[in-house]
């Protein structure tokens, strides 16, 4: 072994197991398929791509993908390695805000697993994605009579089937904004700390 090599192996650590790193990956993947195949946004692409059954039946898969990652996420939180668990970066609001402005002002200190602003916007991403599936299999059970919830929502009126759409179209613009904020967030922290946190996402391991 290289003294090179001996020097890391010492100096890193794994932090993120393989099952948090594939869930993070495969998320990102899911949400981008998800949010493409339906926002107005790559309406003019997704035309020249796609008929509108392949781009229907993309992203309800994509969404029920989502569904059961979250569902793996929560119980992963409780039952995971440290660093995947709620209580390893789930903090007060005090906590929260006194990091916040250390960050600021270029003096928070490192944390190994996710920093008390970090751990409040995995939590708040998940709720958003909780809740975007969610209106997701209400607008598609109401509208279109499948999914899950069609038993339920059959006799839906078309107002019903309007407050579906709009919220989940709501909560899926709202979880794109939350992770501009989120990829903001692990780029200032890659530079003031100076590691790459986006690697140690991919090889699980970090600075000791």
């Amino acid at each position: 072994m290289t003294e090179h090599a001996s020097s890391t192996e010492i100096t890193e650590i794994t932090v993120w197991d393989p099952l948090v790193r594939l869930f993070h990956w495969t998320l990102v993947i899911a949400f981008v398929l998800a949010f493409c195949t339906q926002s107005e946004w790559f309406e003019e692409i997704r035309d020249r791509l796609l008929s509108g059954e392949w781009l229907q039946t993309l992203h309800v898969w994509a969404g029920y993908t989502l569904a059961g990652l979250l569902l793996f996420r929560l119980i992963w939180g409780f039952v995971g390695p440290r660093y995947a668990r709620f209580s390893d970066f789930v903090y007060g609001p005090r906590t929260v805000f006194t990091y916040v402005i250390n960050v600021l002002t270029l003096r928070a200190p490192r944390h190994l697993g996710h920093n008390p602003a970090g751990g409040l916007m995995i939590i708040i991403l998940l709720l958003s994605l909780a809740v975007t599936v969610t209106t997701g299999l209400l607008w598609y059970g109401a509208d279109k009579g499948l999914g899950p919830l069609a038993g339920l929502l059959v006799n839906s009126s078309d107002d019903a089937i309007e407050i579906f759409e709009e919220l989940h179209e709501f909560f899926a613009n709202f979880t794109v904004i939350l992770v501009i904020g989120h990829l903001i967030g692990v780029v200032w922290e890659s530079l003031l700390h100076r590691e790459n946190l986006a690697r140690a996402m991919i090889t699980g391991r970090k600075r000791a």
